[in-house]
């Protein structure tokens, strides 16, 4: 992970003891790092999405950064709370392209290429997604952390390993139980 770990740790500790420079020395130090999670991402969502990783990225900043709590006590929490930003915004999203005044459904088809090409329709999936991890949460709230890392953040297991400070394989045993629990509360579920 990009930025010196002990330098962004004494960034945070000096954000949390009340220096406003602090936080505006922190977000150079993150930025790359943050840029590419939402790269990794913004890779997985479907054709046609108008959001893109550096708007993410500013997005979470600015939710991070105004929220009133800048006061992170570690590394770890503080990117779990960028990839709680970035998820939150994604599920934003899904759910304003779900409005009826926003298109309800339909979807946008280039008529150079053909109108009889289906284009999938993964925001029904990804709103589902976020309410079985809220229920996760409550039951267990380790593997929720390694699903909204890996899933609407896209860290790699040894990413997740280093930030939550677990052994690689710990993080995979969470998210294989986790990712065979969505996906069997996700199959009981017809997309709405």
């Amino acid at each position: 992970m990009d930025g010196a770990p002990g330098q962004v740790t004494q960034i945070l500790e000096a954000v949390g003891a009340g220096d406003e420079q602090a936080a505006e020395q922190l977000l150079p130090l993150v930025y790359e790092e943050l840029r590419r999670l939402a790269a990794a991402k913004m890779a997985n969502e479907p054709p046609g999405q108008t959001l893109q990783p550096t708007a993410l990225v500013h997005e979470a900043w600015l939710r991070l950064a105004g929220s009133g709590q800048e006061h992170w006590n570690s590394r770890r929490h503080f990117f779990g709370a960028a990839a709680e930003a970035m998820r939150r915004i994604l599920i934003d999203v899904a759910r304003r392209k779900s409005q009826v005044r926003h298109g309800g459904g339909q979807h946008r088809v280039d008529l150079a290429e053909g109108a009889d090409i289906p284009v999938p329709e993964d925001r029904e999936r990804l709103l589902q997604v976020h309410e079985v991890l809220d229920q996760l949460a409550a039951i267990d709230p380790l593997k929720a952390e390694v699903v909204k890392l890996r899933f609407f953040v896209g860290l790699s297991n040894s990413d997740i390993a280093e930030l939550l400070n677990l052994s690689e394989r710990t993080v995979e045993r969470a998210w294989s139980f986790a990712k065979a629990g969505l996906f069997a509360e996700l199959k009981g579920r017809p997309p709405s």
